[in-house]
């Protein structure tokens, strides 16, 4: 297939660009700056310069393509991910920019297009299993954005097309934000969100690039996307073996609530299950964070 990809250069984009060139897909991928071009010169990619909101560039970008896959985001990291003006550009780009490009992709008759979410607009479920069925439950003050891309997927799907809707888990390994946590745990800081008893449902950058290429033959609809949930005390303790220390530390209960509506959906117990996705692609995680996942990339 020809398949255009916008994040291409990102944590999932940079495994999912990998996956797709070995599969044989003739692959393009957005570059806002020459640096990012020669990056994915390197994968065997062919960039394109064009911006998410200049709609008539990425129209001549989509024109041609069997697929188009969005996996842009801009996710801010450590302390500023608390702040709301930090969110605009992820924002803007889950709203104006995943909107051009349904646009760009109905205009042009795509055939299928990928869009990335995430679990944590599921609501808080306790020990209950959270699957595609579940009515999201999204924070009005955070999470409008992750909806409006969500709505875009659903968009190009009436339209006639096959909308894929991958809701990832928690990430972790060799993303910023865990760099930032390990950094912040071998100090002794506290790094961990929700209770100890709750669940959380991570996934590995290089399990959901694989989860983006498997989309491409799957049946239009959503689907989660997560290694087995995991209690919270384990994922502490999982950080806490990858830097050499014991368990991470919770931030305590005053602060969480302190922390704003963008670090509420990350204490919500959400134990994910997965296993509609397997069933359609056979996809399975490579990675668990409890085995030793948090270490492999650790400094």
């Amino acid at each position: 297939m020809k398949v255009f990809v916008a994040g291409g250069t990102g944590q999932v984009g940079r495994r999912a660009m990998v996956g797709l060139l070995a599969a044989g897909h003739q692959v393009s991928a957005l570059a806002r700056t020459e640096e990012k071009s020669a990056l994915l010169r390197r994968t065997g990619a062919v960039p394109v310069l064009v911006s998410l909101f200049d709609p008539d560039a990425l129209d001549r970008a989509v024109a041609g393509q069997d697929a188009v896959v969005n996996l842009a985001t801009h996710i801010p990291v450590g302390s500023e991910a608390i702040r709301a003006r930090s969110w605009r550009e992820d924002d803007r780009i889950r709203t104006e920019g995943s909107r051009n490009l349904v646009d760009a992709a109905l205009r042009h008759h795509v055939q299928r297009f990928v869009q990335e979410a995430v679990t944590f607009v599921y609501p808080d479920s306790g020990d209950s299993w959270i699957t595609e069925q579940t009515v999201p439950e999204p924070n009005a003050r955070s999470q409008a954005a992750t909806m409006a891309a969500t709505a875009q997927a659903a968009r190009f799907s009436t339209r006639g097309g096959a909308g894929v809707l991958l809701r990832f888990g928690q990430f972790y390994g060799p993303d910023p934000t865990s760099r930032d946590i390990r950094t912040r745990a071998r100090a002794g800081k506290p790094v961990v969100l929700g209770r100890a008893d709750g669940w959380l449902s991570p996934v590995h950058p290089h399990d959901a690039g694989r989860a983006v290429v498997a989309a491409l033959e799957c049946p239009a609809g959503i689907y989660n996307v997560c290694e087995p949930p995991v209690r919270r005390s384990e994922w502490a303790s999982a950080i806490g073996a990858a830097v050499g220390r014991g368990p991470a530390t919770f931030y305590p209960a005053l602060i969480q609530k302190l922390a704003g509506p963008r670090a509420e959906p990350l204490r919500r117990s959400l134990r994910v299950d997965s296993g509609a996705f397997t069933a359609a692609t056979g996809w399975k995680p490579a990675h668990r964070s409890t085995h030793g996942g948090w270490a492999e990339d650790a400094e």
